[in-house]
């Protein structure tokens, strides 16, 4: 049954609250992105405090200025691990206590652990770091958590004819917030090295100590500005009415962001039947009806999130293939901390800037057009065609790192970036939001993004502990070329699982979407 309210959500023209949502929801993405992003500009500065010998000299560009590979599989997986955890603890509260009062303490909770990350005091290198990987595995925590309840809340404000791009509007800030990152990195180094003109020959000054931290805290900035507008967004519309089962309250609290009068949305009937309102209410979460009902679009959801994590978050396995463009030429002593993660940073904010922002956007204006299954399919095929052109002849065009076949593997990498925000990255946040039903709605997009980041676990830290110890030219080459042809096979996995088990959502309301999905299993 199609209540009056949601139909004038779904209906509604583009108005101010639709910017404010996405901006709201948006920026906690841009501190998701900033936090996770800002680790390897922070993980040469880490090198060169803690780690730094001057008895040694510098020829790899791998090994991370000799920060034991533990050291970095734990900088890279606590905040993983905690995306999991908060993945699915705060999508399923989400579902049981609301939206709005879930999402101001997912926000808490990152602007609280950033703060923490930046006071990781001790007396022993050992110290500093493991309470660097506590704080930042709460990071991880909020992060999850932000996730299922930004797409949730986007997409149950949103108008269903252009409900895909205002929910890909939020996931893109991700781009700006890897940007920021690399931009505040670039400015923070510059002043200290600005300010200390640190001589690379030399130890490594006590107050370089201060930057990372400084780097990490202000990645708590515009969470904190944010924290006052969530907690005055009125609770969903579709949450107060479809499981609190509260239509009246659920119309006067759209009043007030429709700009239409309580008349016009109030029902007739106010006390409408409970299996009218809300058929999921009649069967519980993972019972063998959410199963029959639900259970295929489930695996879509979580396989497609999980293949897809692994081959965008395994980039650091050739990552350093594309440093070498800027700086393999340089010895350690050449430049000093500041000028290294400088290096880094501007390469990531290039990158971003020319490949990762465009293929988000790209995917806000076509996503309405051509919709999610396609675009997922598409981004999967051409993330394969490129992993393919990058691995099969590696060994014998792009590992001989010329000027020429360097700048080519950067496109082909910058390439891999925008099919993937321009396809599964991006659609995979979204179709899990626009599928399940409201009473399960955030669980589900918890789950399938939990699903992802134990892909992201696996693409980071399986390739880094696969590549450990492979130290001479021969085998790392193997390795990459290897990995790089299995990244493009997981993707054709993707674009397979896409064909046969993912529904296009495009064009209906959130209710036709579960409407059709349990005519199709009844």
């Amino acid at each position: 049954m199609a209540l009056k309210v949601l139909s004038a959500l779904d209906t509604a023209r583009t108005q101010w609250y639709h910017f404010k949502a996405i901006i709201i929801a948006g920026m906690g993405l841009f501190t998701d992105a900033y936090d996770l992003f800002c680790i390897p500009p922070i993980m040469r500065l880490i090198g060169r405090i803690y780690y730094d010998d001057h008895s040694k000299t510098f020829d790899d560009m791998d090994n991370n200025f000799v920060i034991p590979t533990t050291v970095v599989m734990a900088m890279v997986g606590f905040p993983l691990l905690g995306t999991v955890l908060g993945q699915v603890l705060f999508g399923r509260l989400g579902d049981l206590v609301g939206r709005r009062h879930v999402y101001g303490l997912t926000l808490m909770v990152m602007v609280l652990s950033a703060i923490g990350s930046g006071f990781s005091i001790s007396t022993s290198t050992t110290g500093v770091l493991v309470s660097l990987c506590f704080f930042r595995f709460l990071l991880g925590v909020g992060i999850g958590g932000d996730y299922p309840l930004s797409a949730t809340i986007m997409s149950e404000f949103a108008n269903k004819r252009t409900r895909g791009s205002f929910i890909a509007a939020v996931f893109s800030m991700q781009g700006f917030g890897i940007l920021a990152s690399s931009l505040v990195t670039i400015v923070v180094c510059a002043v200290f090295n600005s300010a200390t003109n640190t001589d690379p020959k030399k130890p490594t000054p006590d107050e370089a100590d201060f930057s990372w931290r400084l780097i990490l805290m202000l990645g708590a900035i515009p969470a904190a500005m944010t924290y006052y507008w969530r907690m005055m967004m009125p609770e969903t519309a579709r949450y107060t009415a479809l499981v609190e089962l509260n239509v009246a309250q659920a119309a006067k609290d759209m009043e007030k962001v429709l700009a239409v009068s309580l008349s016009q949305i109030a029902e007739d009937e106010p006390d409408l039947p409970l299996t009218e309102l809300n058929p999921a209410s009649s069967y519980p979460l993972f019972s063998k009806e959410f199963l029959r009902r639900h259970g295929c679009d489930l695996f879509s959801c979580a396989t497609n999130w999980f293949l897809v994590d692994i081959v965008f978050y395994s980039s650091n396995l050739f990552q350093s293939q594309i440093y070498r463009i800027y700086i393999d030429k340089y010895k350690k002593y050449e430049t000093n901390l500041y000028q290294d993660a400088f290096h880094v940073a501007r390469l990531q904010a290039i990158v971003t800037i020319c490949s990762t922002i465009p293929g988000y956007w790209f995917t806000v204006f076509f996503i309405d057009r051509i919709g999610r299954r396609k675009i997922q399919m598409v981004g999967f095929f051409m993330m394969a065609i490129v992993y393919f052109s990058m691995g099969i002849p590696y060994k014998t065009h792009w590992a001989k790192h010329t000027k020429h076949t360097d700048e080519g593997f950067m496109v082909l990498y910058g390439l891999t970036f925008f099919f993937a925000n321009f396809g599964p990255n991006t659609t995979t946040f979204i179709v899990p939001a626009e599928l399940f039903p409201a009473k399960f709605r955030s669980t589900c997009h918890g789950i399938s993004g939990a699903a992802g980041k134990v892909g992201a676990l696996i693409g980071s830290i399986g390739f880094l502990w696969a590549a450990h110890g492979q130290t001479e030219e021969i085998k790392k080459t193997k390795q990459i070329k290897r990995s790089l042809i299995g990244l493009g096979v997981v993707c054709i996995l993707g674009m397979v699982v896409t064909y046969f088990f993912t529904p296009e959502t495009s064009g209906r309301s959130l209710e036709e979407n579960e409407n059709e999905n349990e005519n199709e299993h009844a």
